[in-house]
């Protein structure tokens, strides 16, 4: 398993070694001592998963206080274009984003820690699975607007089907004027 670093600060792209033969392949997609070897969380409290078609985006999620959540996202099938945006206020990296294509080909992982709003748009037809540090709690829920022109994402997709919800979040400047800061 080999761990990457990414341009923005404590996230990182995971690429599994992928074991082939003519039966299929094999891959370990979480290992807890290469985990703690980098001082990622190695305690899971919720896997959760969804199917979207093509051109769905979902998000920019993430978790408030005592329910914030690191995430360890894949794709079991197809693609989507997974993004993170830094909204730890005191962060070197407060507002920029990351953003990498995780691809069931290549079975490669994105990990997010807490502080960040967390969001994809699906590419092919996708199955997207993801480990989360923490319980999801309805109340604890935030948003940032997932076109907000500040921040500026191609999300890759012409015309993105949204929920209702996704569609009302505040831009990243508003959300520092509601919250006084950042998380």
């Amino acid at each position: 398993m080999e761990i990457r670093k990414t341009p923005i600060q404590d996230v990182y792209e995971i690429y599994p070694r992928i074991f082939k033969d003519d039966r299929g392949y094999f891959l370990e997609t979480y290992k807890q001592d290469v985990f703690e070897k980098h001082g990622l969380p190695t305690q899971w409290k919720q896997d959760n998963q969804s199917f979207s078609e093509a051109g769905t985006v979902r998000g920019l999620h993430f978790q408030r206080g005592a329910f914030a959540q690191a995430k360890l996202a894949r794709v079991v099938v197809g693609k989507v274009l997974d993004v993170c945006v830094d909204i730890r206020k005191d962060s070197p990296t407060f507002g920029k984003f990351h953003a990498v294509v995780l691809d069931a080909k290549l079975q490669n992982m994105l990990y997010i820690p807490k502080g960040f709003a967390h969001g994809f748009s699906v590419l092919e037809d996708a199955v997207f699975a993801y480990k989360c540090s923490d319980l999801y709690n309805k109340e604890s829920e935030g948003g940032i607007l997932w076109n907000d022109p500040e921040l500026g994402i191609d999300w890759g997709v012409s015309e993105a089907v949204l929920s209702e919800k996704d569609q009302t979040w505040p831009t990243l400047k508003e959300f520092v004027k509601i919250s006084g800061g950042g998380l």
